[in-house]
């Protein structure tokens, strides 16, 4: 059996400003951050044999990440569009709202439905590409939604659709 997998599909092109704003302010300092790695690893290679200097080997990888993750930026950022006008219909659930959900046990959660590139599970920030967000899109107030978890089918009420900070 071979290794190939398919490459995932494209995620959205959405991002709010801030998430933005966020991603040239990361590509800024990573340049910065360049700069001093580079003058470390000159420095490194000075000092003779490479093959055993792990500074110089550590340099070498850390500068491979920096410009992996530079060049990822520099394709993506012009790509993005950014959303930072609310939705025509406030009432129902697009790109950028928070949406507060109960569960069956009655338990409530706040998610915001953000970009693939600005996603954060611990902050509740939740890609619009997600199984989550998908099920939530074009929602109103009131309305059941299912979604697919891990753990099985679960259904949520939308209790609350916002399009500024809770």
């Amino acid at each position: 059996m071979g290794r190939y997998r398919p490459p995932s599909p494209p995620s959205s092109p959405y991002i709010t400003r801030d998430g933005y704003q966020a991603l040239a302010a990361e590509l800024k300092a990573l340049w910065k951050r360049r700069a001093g790695v580079t003058r470390a690893l000159t420095a490194a290679a000075a000092e003779g044999d490479r093959s055993e200097n792990a500074e110089y080997i550590y340099r070498k990888k850390e500068l491979r990440e920096i410009d992996r993750r530079i060049r990822y930026l520099q394709k993506r950022l012009p790509d993005l569009k950014v959303v930072s006008a609310p939705p025509s219909d406030p009432a129902k659930v697009f790109f950028g709202a928070w949406v507060t959900l109960e569960d069956e046990n009655a338990e409530e959660k706040v998610y915001r439905i953000v970009g693939a590139d600005e996603f954060d599970p611990a902050s509740g920030w939740i890609s619009m590409d997600s199984p989550m967000a998908m099920a939530l899109l074009k929602k109103t107030l009131d309305d059941e939604v299912q979604v697919e978890t891990p753990a099985g089918k679960r259904e949520y009420v939308i209790t609350a659709v916002s399009y500024s900070a809770p």
